[in-house]
């Protein structure tokens, strides 16, 4: 009932305005210009789609892949949405609490948000581990860089 009631919605006139008319398909698909910036975006957004729809499956399929947990985090965190990226990192950590990458990852969305001094432990968390990986004391540095400390 309710798809019919949204369906009808659809189809009655335009009564804000605008034109009751809508272009047809083809003259749609003969126009020759289409801004670029939109189309651009577009591209963007269904690509973006189907990535993180297949790494959630992915990790779906295996909760602890942790190449497909950085992925989604980096592609929900370039989306703005860094919340929902610490979520899918804190998932894989419960089963892989001592994963470098993992604890690396949780780390630079936290400095994202300004969490300077969370993703700092994380980093010592780390390092302690592995002293000397490099990755780890750069972006040591730079949180601390980032908070003003040196």
């Amino acid at each position: 009932m309710l798809a019919i009631v949204l369906l009808a919605g659809c189809a009655s006139r335009d009564r804000h305005g605008l034109s009751p008319q809508q272009p047809s398909t083809s003259d749609l698909a003969d126009a020759k210009e289409v801004d670029p910036a939109m189309r651009e975006r577009i591209s963007q957004a269904l690509g973006r789609d189907a990535d993180e729809a297949t790494l959630r499956d992915a990790l779906k399929e295996q909760p602890n892949n942790i190449d497909a947990a950085i992925a989604l985090a980096r592609a929900l965190l370039k989306r703005r949405c860094p919340n929902e990226a610490l979520k899918v990192l804190d998932t894989v950590l419960l089963d892989a609490p001592s994963d470098l990458r993992i604890l690396n990852a949780k780390a630079v969305v936290l400095d994202s948000e300004g969490r300077h001094r969370e993703a700092q432990e994380l980093y010592n968390q780390a390092l302690a581990a592995e002293p000397e990986n490099p990755m780890l004391r750069n972006n040591l540095k730079l949180s601390l860089a980032l908070e003003g400390k040196t």
